[in-house]
């Protein structure tokens, strides 16, 4: 009996792995769902809980606001601008930078985003979750 107990126990791991149904994979954006900030909200579409290495964001930030002052990390990441202008820092030079456009943040690199519109900005991130 003891044995099959044992053998019958779920083996518990630092964390348990996701069961993926189509409900949880297609996310459509809902903005009752999103997270608000000091700088205006941001949606998660894909979070380090759900995938297994990749992360997917989407950030709205008010017009002259960021997100956060310049930092660093050691996951390389990648911003794209959906509306709005933004002003880009990265290793001590800055850019302004308009929608459709691609930024990408190497490992280690100091790096920032900021609102330089009128209007909302409203950008994806993209990021590997180093677990």
């Amino acid at each position: 009996m003891t044995q099959q107990h044992v053998q019958g126990q779920k083996a518990t791991t630092a964390k348990e792995q996701p069961v993926y149904t189509l409900e949880n994979c297609v996310n459509e954006f809902n903005k009752a769902k999103a997270k608000e900030t000091r700088s205006g909200y941001q949606y998660w579409f894909a979070d380090k809980d759900l995938t297994h290495e990749n992360t997917l964001k989407m950030s709205i930030v008010a017009p002259g606001r960021s997100t956060h002052p310049p930092h660093h990390h050691p996951e390389e990441e990648l911003f794209y601008i959906l509306e709005g202008n933004a002003t880009f820092y990265l290793d001590g030079e800055t850019v302004e930078v308009g929608p459709h456009t691609s930024l990408y943040c190497p490992p280690n690199a100091e790096h920032g985003i900021s609102n330089a519109g009128s209007g909302d900005l409203k950008y994806l991130v993209i990021k590997k979750d180093l677990r």
